[in-house]
């Protein structure tokens, strides 16, 4: 277990949290969406925002808040429905070592990840790093999944 890793706690998100995902998923998804011509007014932003928000975590890194994880899991798959690190704490392995707790999860339990990312969001690089492949793409998104490998 690595170093960030060991500093990374999870919290569920719940709607006190709303302020702060709001602010984040505008810090860090307002550039990518307009780029791919998807709606950035605040409606639309707390419309994902609180989808799913029952599987939301935030993510705290030396107990300060530093992002957000969302997933669900059934018995085939986890699907990563979001992922953001808060500006100030990218660059630092956060992100990284979150995709790392999941695929690990995924490896545990055999199950495969999968997650979309837009065409712009130099996110994808991390994930084909970690091991997720590109299954298809559509216009503004590419859809990937992780398989973990039996041994």
């Amino acid at each position: 277990m690595g170093i960030v890793t060991q500093m990374l706690t999870y919290l569920p998100a719940t709607s006190q949290d709303i302020e702060y995902l709001l602010w984040l998923r505008q810090q860090t998804m307002t550039h990518y969406l307009e780029l791919a011509g998807i709606p950035t007014d605040q409606q639309t932003h707390l419309s994902r925002i609180k989808y799913q928000l029952e599987n939301a975590c935030i993510i705290c890194w030396q107990g300060t808040k530093a992002g957000l994880l969302k997933y669900t899991q059934d018995e085939t798959q986890i699907e990563v429905i979001q992922i953001q690190i808060a500006p100030e704490y990218q660059g630092k392995g956060i992100g990284k070592a979150v995709l790392e707790n999941v695929l690990a999860k995924s490896r545990k339990n055999k199950l495969k990840v999968v997650l979309s990312v837009l065409k712009h969001n130099p996110a994808l690089r991390l994930y084909q790093r970690v091991g997720f492949e590109i299954m298809r793409h559509d216009a503004s998104s590419y859809f990937l999944q992780y398989i973990p490998k039996i041994v």
